[in-house]
């Protein structure tokens, strides 16, 4: 069974993340193509990358950074759960990012983003630091603006639209992780 990280990319306190993050998580619980878990990038306490050797070398020595390496090493493909901050994706998920390199390669990842916007241009940035991790990330992604898809920007209540976007996506997901998990076993 193929095994998805739904990733919460935010360490803000009052996040919205969390709440957006456990709706993917609902909604793919659904499905009996693959197994989905919560990660909380908050339960792992990262510092800013305090590690010597370049993530590339796998030469971990911190146990922050061993506990992230185990966790992120067990998933066939992730779900990217951002909020967009000032044009861009939140510093505890770029520095989470760019902690490991191996953990990361070959796998297939895919988007779930909120902002004024919907959070794209997060998710524009995102794509360009997944395609140095190695990690596909699949077309189809999901937009969600505070606008329309939250009460007085706060309060997450999804339009009945974004089940079906979100869905595609994770259609999507399974199907490069699956195809993905080939090209590791090489």
């Amino acid at each position: 069974m193929l095994k998805i990280g739904i990733i919460i990319g935010s360490t803000r306190p009052g996040r919205t993340a969390e709440t957006v993050a456990r709706w993917v998580r609902d909604i793919a619980a659904k499905r009996d193509d693959a197994e989905f878990e919560l990660v909380d990038l908050a339960d792992y306490n990262l510092p800013n990358l305090d590690e010597e050797n370049h993530p590339a070398q796998g030469l971990y020595a911190r146990p922050h950074t061993l506990a992230w390496a185990r966790k992120i090493d067990e998933f066939d493909g992730y779900v990217l759960v951002t909020p967009e901050y000032n044009h861009s994706t939140s510093g505890a998920l770029k520095n989470a990012l760019d902690f490991l390199y191996r953990e990361w390669n070959n796998k297939a990842v895919g988007f779930v983003s909120y902002g004024a916007a919907g959070g794209v241009r997060a998710v524009e940035h995102l794509r360009l630091i997944a395609g140095e991790l190695q990690l596909a990330d699949v077309r189809a992604q999901v937009e969600l603006s505070l606008f329309t898809d939250f009460e007085n920007f706060t309060v997450f209540t999804p339009s009945a639209r974004q089940e079906g976007t979100l869905t595609t996506m994770l259609d999507q997901l399974v199907a490069w992780s699956a195809a993905l998990r080939t090209v590791r076993a090489a």
